[in-house]
Order: structure tokens, then C-alpha cells, then sequence
């Protein structure tokens, strides 16, 4: 399911041809088959990976005179939870992580918040093996969203049958940047904002019972929710990873369940006034609109532009306002300098008082 931006060309996010396409059929050429070296994909530990080092694509083509310099900042807390069960991962460089030579000269980074419910098991199973999946398939990474779809589905039906998820789940949010292309994934309420010059671009949308289009699709699969609006009685989420130990949630049927660990998408193509992503668990957003983040944290990069500092702040800020919930924030920067100052224009508006009201100011001065 993929939620289009008016900025995007149309379809997949195709990648150049060229010497990209004579790297991927170099790969399979020597592997004999469209997957990569799955042993080392599978001795890569991803325990919380933040690499908070300036990734510049010098390999942008020459009609875009914009190339990001993608650097990341990440902070959390377990706020006033008695236990922590958010989790999160920032991979400035998947290749270099994966060792996947044939994409040497193109980075992707990838970056996801996990907020798990029930324990912590599905969302370091999620944080630990989405990436694997993504760069294993066979598509990746030329046709993106259909590789992302797909990996979120088959790492949900992972956790079925593990004991360390059994009684579990977690919302999903990532975001993957290649070149100028920025696609976000969400299921469940984490959420992505962007900061476009300061204007405040919505990136997911939050899977609860007040977005109508989740409303619909719950019930058209025979789900409900109670009084105080959860889903079947359970969850204040419709769709996440994992929970599959909650009758009636869930079915291997094609159609599914009432929750939905399919992602929503959304991609775009970055331009010189897009500044950074936030990225946060729902503990942010209880506190924060989206312009008001956006707001909060271009101040405090225009005061230091230090993006783990800045992380770290809107973190403090929300305890301060009072959330109560684990908290989790992830900051991804697309330039190397703060964001810039904006001019207000202000429209002059003439004033004027009555003959009647003048007299009135004058005797109320006068005593």
C-alpha cells in the first residue's frame, strides 16, 4: 500500500541504469542466483547500531544540483514505563553493514523506530531481522517498495511461531534514503515528519481508530472496536508486527486480519529545502504536533547542529511536558549546515479607531 507524494515521478523507485544494473547482474552472475551471500547477512548483529557519520552520494546525475548529507542522531528513554520496550536502529551505510560490494558506489541508509507492546521480544526480533530481509530479497534494491512490503510481511510471520515473541508485538516505522529518494514504511503509530524549509510534511500516518481509512478496513474483516476504541478489545493499534498469540487479530489467510502488518508507504524525492526527518515513537507525538516538533527541533539545530544533541532534547522536552511513555527519537539531517534562518513577512494591516472610540480612550486617560 503505498501513499503517493506530489513531488514523486510515478511508480517504483527505479534506479539508475547503467553501471547499477551491470553490478546487480555481476551479482547474481557469480552467485548463480538473484540473493547474496546470506552467510554473511546472517552474522551481522544488529544490536542498537548508530552511526552517526556524514554520507555523501557523489554519484547524483548531473541535471540535480542537489546532493543530501544524510548524518543521524538517536536518543531514548524509558520515560515513566517500568519497562523499556522500544528499540531502534540507524545503519548509515546498508551495504557496508551487509557487505554488499555491488552497491559500493551507491549508499542506502536505513533507519527504523520499533515500539514494541506485551515485552520487548517481537521488536528486537523485528529491529534484528527487517534489515536482513530487506537486502536478502531477490528484488533489492530495484523495485524498493515492493521489497519493503514484502519484508515486513515475512518478518511478521517469522515471530508466529518463536518462543521469544509469542506473547508480543511492536509498531514498525523505517526510512530508507538512496541518492535524493526518501521512502518511508509504517505500521502502527510511530510516526515520520519532515521539515521542508521549516513547513512541517506529514510522512506516515498513525494506524488508530481515527484514521477512517483503518476504520474501514477493520471492519471490512470483521474486527471492531470498544468503547475507548480498541481494536477488538485489545490494542489501541491496527496494525503492527507480531501479536499473533491474540485470538481474532490475526489469520495466514490472503485476505488477514483485522491487524495488519502490511506497511503504508510513502516516497518522495528529496530537494534542497527538505532539511531533516524525526522520527519518534508515540510517546513523542502525545506532547508534540508535527509542526511543533519541527519548530522545537530547527531551533536547536540552528543553535549547535548537533543532531544527537538535538535528539536529546526533544526527548527532555517531551518528558517535560508530560508523557509518560517510553521514548524513542531518531533525527536524519539531509544538508552538512543548520538549517537557515527564515525571513517572517508580515502583511501590513491598516488600523484605525472610531470618532466614538477616541472620545472614550480620551476620557479613560484623563481619569
Amino acid at each position: 500500500m503505498c501513499v503517493e507524494d506530489g513531488q514523486q515521478a510515478g511508480g517504483s523507485l527505479h534506479l539508475r541504469s547503467g553501471k547499477m544494473d551491470t553490478q546487480i547482474e555481476e551479482r547474481d552472475k557469480h552467485s548463480g542466483k538473484g540473493c547474496h551471500d546470506r552467510s554473511r547477512l546472517a552474522s551481522s548483529n544488529l544490536d542498537s547500531i548508530c552511526e552517526n557519520t556524514a554520507i555523501v552520494d557523489n554519484t547524483q546525475s548531473q541535471p540535480f544540483d542537489f546532493v543530501p548529507v544524510v548524518r543521524s542522531g538517536e536518543w531514548s528513554d524509558i520515560g515513566g514505563r517500568q519497562n523499556m520496550e522500544d528499540t531502534h536502529v540507524c545503519i548509515a551505510d546498508l551495504a557496508k553493514k551487509f557487505g554488499l560490494h555491488f552497491l559500493e558506489a551507491d549508499t542506502i541508509s536505513f533507519y527504523g523506530v520499533f515500539d514494541g507492546h506485551g515485552g520487548k521480544g517481537a521488536a528486537d526480533f523485528v529491529r534484528e531481522n527487517l534489515p536482513k530481509l530487506i537486502v536478502e530479497d531477490a528484488d533489492f534494491p530495484s523495485e524498493l517498495e515492493k521489497v519493503v512490503t514484502r519484508s515486513f510481511i515475512n518478518t511478521d510471520a517469522k515471530t508466529c511461531s518463536l518462543q521469544s515473541t509469542l506473547s508480543s508485538g511492536t509498531t514498525a516505522l523505517t526510512a530508507m534514503i538512496f541518492g535524493r529518494s526518501l521512502l518511508v514504511a509504517n505500521a502502527g503509530d510511530c510516526r515520520a515528519i519532515l521539515s521542508r524549509r521549516g513547513v512541517a510534511v506529514e510522512m506516515s500516518k498513525d494506524h488508530r481508530p481515527s484514521y477512517a481509512k483503518e476504520e474501514r478496513r477493520v471492519k471490512s474483516l470483521g474486527g471492531y472496536f470498544d468503547l475507548d476504541g480498541y481494536l477488538n478489545g485489545e490494542l489501541n493499534v491496527t496494525r503492527a508486527l507480531g501479536d499473533w498469540h491474540i485470538q481474532g487479530m490475526k489469520s495466514q489467510a490472503e485476505s488477514g486480519g483485522p491487524l495488519s502488518a502490511e506497511p503504508e508507504l510513502k516516497m518522495i524525492t528529496l530537494t534542497k529545502e527538505d532539511e531533516f526527518l524525526i522520527i519518534g515513537s508515540d510517546g513523542v507525538w502525545d506532547v508534540f504536533t508535527n509542526q511543533n516538533a519541527v519548530d522545537f527541533a530547527r531551533r536547536r539545530l540552528q543553535e549547535h547542529n548537533d543532531v544527537k544533541r538535538c535528539c536529546m532534547e526533544v526527548g527532555e522536552e517531551a518528558i517535560k511536558r508530560g508523557s509518560f511513555d517510553n521514548l524513542t527519537v531518531v533525527i536524519v539531517c539531509f544538508h552538512r549546515d543548520p538549517p537557515p534562518q527564515l525571513g517572517l513577512h508580515r502583511n501590513r494591516v491598516k488600523r484605525s479607531i472610531s470618532a466614538e472610540g477616541l472620545h472614550s480612550l480620551k476620557r479613560l486617560l484623563e481619569g
